[in-house]
C-alpha cells in the first residue's frame, strides 16, 4: 500500500504543478495537494498525552465561511480559497446541536454535551438530562472530561476564554449547575444554597485538589470579589485571595504578571476584565492592554506542557457569539479570525503525535451569505456590473451578509431596512440588517463544523452528535467508559 501511496502522491504533485502553471486561480493546485495528503493519511490511534478543545462560541458554518473570506481579504489574497488554521486539519465533520428540551441549544447545554458526554437542558451546566432549570439536585451532576482526566490520570486542567470564566462555555469544563446564571453567590437562591449547590465562581476556586483547574485565564473578576471590594459577592469572600493563598499559586491581572507566573510554573488564576474581555476589534480605539486570545493560549500551553502527565485545555472564542447577538458582524468575524490565530499557535506549539486538537462550536448563529462577486468586500454590499450596489425591489442596497434575527431588523411597519447611503457598512459598530427584529439575535439550530488533528482525530468524521466529541476525547485519553463513583 505504501509504494502505491508514494506513487500516487508523486503523480498528483506533478499534476498540481501543471495546474499551477495553466491556471491563474490562487488555489488551483489545492485540491490535488489535499488529495495527496488524504491518500498519505493514516489513522493514529495511539493514546493522547494532551487534549486541547477549542470552542468558537456561535461559530456555525456560515460564520466560518465569512471569517475565512474576511481573513483572506485582510491578508491581501483571495478570500474564498483562503485557509483558517483549522481548515487544514486532516479530519472533520458536522455536529448536531439540539438540547434535551429544545431544537436550538444555548451555550450551557452545547458546551456541557461536549465536555461531559451528556445532553442536558438549555441553561444547565455539568448535569444530566434529568436536571430542571433552577432546581438544585447534586445527584444530577456528571463529571467533565477534564475532571476525570485529573482525578483518574493525574493530568492538569486549563481553561481560557475571552468571556467571564463563570460564563457558560468555560464553566462547562469545571462547574455543575442547573442554572448558568448562578455565577456568584449573589445569584444563588437560598433554596439552592440549602440544597447544597455552590455558585460557579466558588466551584472554580474551592473545588477539591483532584478536580480544580490548574490554570484559568479570562474575564469575570467581579464574580470572584466581595461587594466591599467592588465585586458582586455577598458572602464576603475574596476568591482571588483564596486562590493566591495556596502554595505555588498566583492571581494575575496583566500580561507581565501572567508571564512571570507561567515561568514560575504556578497554578494561575488570571482575570483581565470585570466581566467579559473587550472585543478585539476595539483594542486600538480603547487602548486596551489585556492579553489577546492567542497570547492567553500560548501562556496556557507553555504552563501546562510542563506537567509530567499531560493536560486537558479548553479555549473559547467567546465574542464570536456575543458580537453576533448584537448584530456586530465585523466584530464577530474578527473574533473568529482571532480564534484561528490561537489554533495556529496551538498547532505550532504541540506535537500532533501526542496532542489531540478539536475545533468546534457549541451552536450556530443566523448569519447568511447572500451573494457578491469573488473579490467583493465580504463586509460590504452586493455590487452590480457597473460597480454600483445592486438594489432590491424596495430600491435599497443588499448587503453580502445579513442576519435572520437581531437588533438590525425592522421594528415596526414604518421602519424598514437601512439604506446604507451614508456608508459605514464595514464599521466595527455597524449593526447589520436582520430579517426579524429581536433585541438579541437568536442562535440557529443547524449542524456546526468540527475539525481535528492528532491521536484519535480520525474519529471526528461524518455526522456526529455533540456528546460523541466527549467520547472521542475519552477514548484518546484512554479513560474507561464509566467514571468511577
Amino acid at each position: 500500500m505504501r509504494p502505491f501511496i508514494q506513487t500516487a502522491r508523486a503523480a498528483l504533485m506533478a499534476a498540481a504543478a501543471v495546474l499551477a502553471c495553466a491556471e491563474s486561480s490562487v488555489a488551483a493546485d489545492a485540491p490535488a495537494e489535499r488529495l495527496a495528503q488524504a491518500l498519505a493519511r493514516a489513522p493514529d490511534d495511539r493514546p493522547a498525552r494532551n487534549v486541547i478543545l477549542f470552542i468558537g462560541d456561535g461559530m456555525g458554518v456560515s460564520s466560518v465561511t465569512a471569517a475565512r473570506i474576511l481573513a483572506g481579504q485582510r491578508a491581501g489574497v483571495d478570500g474564498p480559497s483562503y485557509d483558517l488554521a483549522f481548515d487544514s486539519m486532516p479530519y472533520g465533520g458536522l455536529v448536531r446541536t439540539y438540547s434535551v428540551d429544545a431544537l436550538v441549544t444555548d451555550s450551557a447545554n452545547g458546551a456541557s454535551a461536549i465536555t461531559t458526554g451528556h445532553r442536558t437542558i438549555n441553561g444547565a451546566l455539568g448535569v444530566d438530562g434529568g436536571a430542571r432549570r433552577g432546581t438544585c439536585d447534586p445527584s444530577r451532576n456528571v463529571a467533565t472530561i477534564a475532571q476525570r482526566a485529573k482525578r483518574e490520570l493525574g493530568k492538569a486542567i486549563g481553561v481560557v476564554s475571552t468571556a467571564a470564566l463563570t460564563d457558560a462555555t468555560p464553566a462547562a469544563l469545571y462547574a455543575h449547575s442547573p442554572d448558568r446564571n448562578w455565577q456568584s453567590d449573589a445569584d444563588l437562591p437560598p433554596a439552592a444554597k440549602a440544597a447544597g449547590c455552590q455558585d460557579i465562581a466558588a466551584q472554580l476556586v474551592l473545588a477539591a485538589d483532584d478536580i480544580r483547574p490548574d490554570l484559568a485565564l479570562g474575564g469575570g473578576a467581579s464574580f470572584f470579589r466581595p461587594a466591599e471590594a467592588g465585586g458582586r459577592r455577598q458572602d464576603g469572600q475574596d476568591l482571588t485571595a483564596v486562590w493566591a493563598a495556596r502554595p505555588d499559586a498566583a492571581f494575575v491581572t496583566d500580561s507581565a504578571s501572567l508571564a512571570v507566573a507561567v515561568a514560575a510554573g504556578q497554578d494561575i488564576l488570571g482575570l483581565f476584565a470585570e466581566v467579559h474581555i473587550p472585543h478585539e476589534i476595539n483594542r486600538a480605539e480603547t487602548g486596551a492592554t489585556h492579553p489577546d486570545l492567542e497570547t492567553l493560549t500560548r501562556a496556557a500551553i507553555t504552563r501546562l506542557a510542563a506537567e509530567p502527565a499531560g493536560y486537558v485545555l479548553l479555549v473559547e472564542g467567546a465574542h464570536i457569539d456575543k458580537a453576533h447577538h448584537a448584530g456586530l458582524v465585523n466584530a464577530s468575524l474578527t473574533e473568529a479570525i482571532e480564534l484561528s490565530r490561537a489554533v495556529a499557535a496551538a498547532k505550532a506549539m504541540t506535537d500532533p503525535a501526542e496532542t489531540l486538537i478539536i475545533v468546534t462550536a457549541d451552536h450556530s448563529h443566523g448569519l447568511v451569505l447572500n451573494g457578491g462577486g469573488r473579490g467583493d468586500d465580504v463586509l460590504g454590499l452586493i455590487l452590480g456590473p457597473t460597480g454600483a450596489p445592486r438594489l432590491g425591489p424596495d430600491g435599497r442596497p443588499i448587503p453580502i451578509l445579513t442576519y435572520a434575527t437581531g437588533p438590525g431588523g425592522p421594528r415596526d411597519a414604518g421602519e424598514g431596512r437601512p439604506t446604507y447611503e451614508d456608508g459605514g457598512v464595514s464599521d466595527p459598530d455597524h449593526v447589520r440588517q436582520a430579517g426579524v427584529f429581536l433585541p438579541s439575535a437568536a442562535h440557529a439550530g443547524e449542524d456546526v463544523p468540527a475539525y481535528a488533528q492528532g491521536p484519535a482525530a480520525h474519529l471526528v468524521t461524518g455526522s456526529m452528535d455533540q456528546p460523541f466529541l466527549f467520547q472521542v476525547m475519552r477514548h484518546a485519553l484512554r479513560l474507561p467508559e464509566q467514571a468511577p463513583r
